[in-house]
């Protein structure tokens, strides 16, 4: 800090005779402690410690109205935009220090300066903007100086368990694949800036990944994943739980195999919490991030739908940095301070299906000239608006199985023979741009046939769920009173960050599914060697 601090004031004092003086400047340094340990079948082939520092120079020439970072129009691409992350020492040697912060910041100042020229000229060239909002917000100074607390865990004890857990996917028949990985990262991040700006903080988080692959006889691939996300290991299940877990995640791989082909589908469906709440990430967390509202480039979609209704009346969709757990389960989207240095903040985006804010980093939009706690990045990237702990919350709600009923009722209305029940997801991505159709694409791992005359119901493989996000939101029926929670990172322009989704079980009146993509190649030809004969020889 004290180097940083340093070299901050000494470029702002000299700098500030030239032509066009840096007028904002922010040190951004990350520590990333991690450790690895990654078994497959049974076997580690992963147990490394490491650690590094990343740091990241934000200066900026011109004014907080106008300055080096503003879009040029009519470029699609630019070479070496902006800085990346420079490598720091790891020692506490504060002439060191100074020497790599030095030569990165006069690198940035000559890029800024040049950028700067060709900003104004864009300006001259090119019609007037859409939105003619400041590049930077004016914000206050925050002062938290708060040594990080580092894990305390038994290495070997998680050793044993990887190597254990894995092994439960060994010798089992048509099972690829068991591999299963625990990780802790421990961040520590630090920020100045020219405004006052002093910010020492910490973010742990510890996951741990069971990933079980199977085949089918047509070669479509089968991957089941479970993940556990928390910010401190003794948060994590028992290890009964896991092993529980793992054979259940064993048993659907095999059950996947024979499991019939979904064809193209479009009619009735539920998503689980966790499906729901990935389903939101994808077509509402993108889309209301604050910066791809100034891209001309942006569909910019929920842009024309401040203050009017987007969803059912039920439906609240909040975002919240400030909380760690939800319902005795943590939640890995939290933040004292967002990487700008600005304090998390909790922002209900949708209030009674009404569409009211989007999520801000330091970038004003048009009738958002301040923070609300949402900028962040990875190191080594430049700090954008992105989501942190999503949370759909319905006002009103059915019991689980009366969501089912409702099911089976909207399938006898619409004449489908079968709605679908996605139980379980894997992830999803999705398309803001203008140039590409503006949709989604929500990737399930478990998805069952509910009949609508009672038959039990049925599992079935081969299907993406996809569409787009304004028609999808008017076909929201109901909601239940259950949760689901789903953890994990996000990648974007930023980097990957830690987010998590969470929302009830949703009836939707239509969903649209495409066929997934699969492999061509056949399963293996010769048995797993680890395979017992029928007469017990290996």
């Amino acid at each position: 800090m004290r180097a940083m601090k340093a070299e901050l004031d000494r470029t702002m004092s000299q700098l500030k005779g030239k032509t066009n003086p840096p007028y904002f400047l922010s040190y951004s340094v990350t520590e990333v402690t991690s450790t690895v340990i990654t078994a497959n079948m049974g076997a580690l082939d992963i147990d490394v410690t490491s650690k590094n520092r990343i740091l990241d120079v934000d200066l900026r020439v011109g004014s907080y109205q106008l300055d080096n970072t503003r879009s040029i129009r009519g470029v699609a691409f630019e070479m070496g935009r902006g800085t990346r992350g420079v490598e720091m020492p790891m020692g506490d040697d504060e002439r060191a220090l100074r020497s790599v912060i030095w030569s990165a910041t006069d690198k940035a100042y000559r890029s800024a300066a040049e950028r700067y020229g060709k900003v104004l000229t864009n300006l001259q060239v090119k019609v007037r903007e859409e939105d003619t909002s400041a590049d930077l917000s004016h914000e206050r100074a925050y002062v938290s100086l708060k040594t990080p607390v580092p894990f305390e865990y038994d290495t070997a004890m998680w050793r044993d368990r990887v190597r254990a857990l894995s092994a439960m996917c060994a010798g089992k028949e048509h099972i690829l694949s068991g591999r299963v990985s625990f990780q802790t990262d421990l961040l520590v991040k630090y920020v100045v800036n020219s405004e006052g700006t002093m910010i020492q903080s910490s973010e742990p988080i510890v996951k741990m990944f069971v990933i079980v692959k199977a085949k089918a006889d047509d070669g479509m691939s089968l991957p089941m994943y479970e993940s556990y996300s928390a910010y401190a290991v003794d948060r994590l299940p028992s290890k009964k739980q896991m092993e529980k877990e793992v054979q259940r995640l064993i048993d659907i791989a095999r059950a996947l195999r024979t499991a019939p082909l979904l064809e193209t589908y479009t009619g009735p469906a539920i998503l689980s919490g966790r499906a729901s709440g990935v389903f939101f990430h994808e077509i509402f967390g993108h889309r209301v991030e604050g910066h791809r509202q100034k891209d001309v480039n942006s569909s910019q979609t929920f842009k024309p739908f401040l203050n009017k209704q987007i969803l059912p009346s039920f439906i609240n969709v909040v975002f919240d940095p400030t909380i760690k757990s939800l319902r005795g389960n943590d939640i890995v989207g939290a933040f004292e301070y967002d990487d700008d240095g600005m304090p998390g903040k909790r922002v209900v985006a949708v209030d009674s299906g009404i569409f009211r804010s989007f999520l801000m980093s330091r970038a004003p939009i048009e009738n958002f000239p301040n923070s609300n706690g949402h900028g962040r990045r990875q190191a080594g990237f430049k700090t954008v608006s992105r989501q942190s702990n999503l949370i759909v919350e319905a006002t009103t709600t059915v019991p689980y199985d009366t969501l089912r009923t409702m099911l089976r009722r909207e399938c006898s209305k619409q004449n489908k023979e079968f709605g679908l029940l996605f139980e379980d997801i894997q992830g999803g991505f999705t398309f803001t741009g203008r140039t590409v159709p503006n949709a989604f694409n929500v990737q399930p791992l478990v998805v069952y046939k509910v009949f609508a005359d009672g038959r039990p119901d049925e599992l079935v493989r081969g299907v993406d769920l996809i569409g787009t996000p304004l028609t999808t939101f008017n076909n929201i029926v109901a909601a239940a009173d259950d949760l689901g929670i789903f953890n994990g990172v996000c990648g974007a322009e930023s980097g990957g960050v830690p987010v998590s989704a969470s929302s009830p079980s949703l009836l939707v009146s239509t969903i649209e599914v495409q066929k997934k993509q699969k492999s061509q190649a056949k399963p293996p030809l010769l048995s797993d060697p680890s395979l017992k004969s029928k007469e017990g020889r290996p």
